[in-house]
């Protein structure tokens, strides 16, 4: 069964979608975050939940982007967010089994740049990920202590295949156990299961590096009052940190000034 999904997107907060609602429920996991209201570019994240737009960077600086602390403002049928040195212009839809999001990012030929839909998700302990057997993923140092071989000294990452790269089981999210780790995954598709519902990213982008990145916070993260969260986030990219990026882990403004990419989302399941 296909139903569409209703999106709302709080523009004046950093175009934040603040709900993301099937017929049977809300997918997007919240937070109260009181503090959001008042942030300005470079300021550390305060995470509130919902989908972030995670640009130029995720990790790193400014943290999870130049885009989630400045208003976006409504120019035609798309939601527009001028960063320092790019501007990204998004046009969502809804369709009969889902939702449609049109990005372009527009600036100087050769820009690098890493983009993220940053989904937290409300899921149950029950909760799996669905992505193609094999593919590789990429795991950072905060995993290093869960793994079955010593992190190698001086490593950004390391690299196993999915579902369980390096030993560590990625595709249950499971109860809390004070872990946090986060992952990215060689693939342009994901299914995320929990119980019977269903809600599948697909993640279109000719010429650019593509990727799915997983959070898997249960209860380890921040070292101060950790909470649960729980997160599929479609990637231009195979880095969170640019400036950990090699010569393929970025995507790139081509000649035209324009990158362009697609994020599907359905209520069934496209992992193949």
């Amino acid at each position: 069964m296909t139903v569409p999904l209703d999106i709302v997107i709080d523009r004046a907060h950093g175009g934040r979608w603040t709900s993301l609602r099937s017929a049977e429920r809300e997918w997007l996991w919240r937070r109260d975050a009181p503090e959001r209201d008042n942030v300005s570019p470079g300021d550390a994240f305060v995470d509130a939940g919902g989908l972030e737009e995670c640009v130029p960077t995720v990790r790193g600086a400014p943290d999870h982007g130049d885009a989630w602390a400045r208003p976006w403002t409504r120019e035609g049928e798309a939601d527009v967010v001028h960063g320092d040195r790019f501007t990204l212009a998004r046009t969502v839809r809804s369709t009969a089994d889902g939702a449609v999001a049109d990005y372009v990012l527009s600036g100087d030929p050769g820009f690098r740049f890493v983009w993220a839909a940053h989904a937290l998700l409300d899921l149950s302990d029950r909760a799996s990920a669905h992505i193609r057997d094999g593919a590789r993923a990429r795991l950072f140092p905060e995993a290093a202590g869960l793994l079955d071989r010593a992190w190698p000294e001086g490593a950004t990452w390391v690299e196993g295949d999915w579902p369980a790269p390096c030993g560590l089981r990625l595709d249950r999210f499971g109860p809390d156990d004070g872990t946090a780790v986060g992952a990215v995954v060689d693939a342009s598709r994901c299914c995320v299961h929990d119980g019977g519902d269903r809600l599948s990213f697909a993640l279109e982008a000719e010429g650019q590096p593509v990727s799915i990145a997983l959070w898997r916070n249960l209860g380890g993260f921040p070292d101060r009052r950790p909470y649960r969260s729980t997160g599929v986030e479609p990637m231009l990219g195979r880095v969170f940190d640019l400036a950990e990026a090699g010569p393929r882990d970025a995507a790139q403004v081509p000649a035209s000034g324009e990158a362009r990419w697609r994020l599907t989302l359905t209520t069934n399941c496209r992992c193949a």
